[in-house]
């Protein structure tokens, strides 16, 4: 791996099944042991519910609020600044309880792939 600086293009949004709008931020086979999307979920939204084989997920809230329900975890309120660490294979799911889009980077280690993902409500 070389030093670098990947600039971050906001044309590659996408829109998931997981009813969010999401951008890879740093997803390369070049380093398997990381990946960063942004995440966008619009105000009164809750993302499906769903699981990561493998891998572990953190979310690194930068704009709004929501409410966070991951495995046993009470739900809980997340801002600013807030991080949520979701082991592999916990059930989660995310609702913007603002009025404006919620914005979260997800950190996952390994890196994330479809293959890891898991929808609980279309199984």
């Amino acid at each position: 791996m070389k030093s670098e600086v990947v600039k971050y293009d906001f044309e590659n949004e996408f829109v998931t099944p997981e009813r969010c709008f999401i951008s890879e931020t740093w997803n390369s086979s070049n380093d398997e042991m990381l990946s960063i999307a942004r995440a966008r979920v619009e105000p009164g939204v809750t993302t499906a519910l769903h699981y990561l084989k493998g891998v572990t997920e953190r979310y690194l809230i930068v704009s709004g609020r929501g409410l966070v329900e991951a495995g046993d975890l009470p739900p809980s309120e997340v801002g600013v600044g807030d991080v949520v660490i979701i082991p592999a294979g916990i059930p989660q799911r995310i609702t913007n309880t603002g009025e404006t889009d919620l914005i979260s980077y997800c950190i996952c280690t390994p890196r994330f792939s479809t293959y890891c993902y898991h929808n609980l409500e279309k199984e």
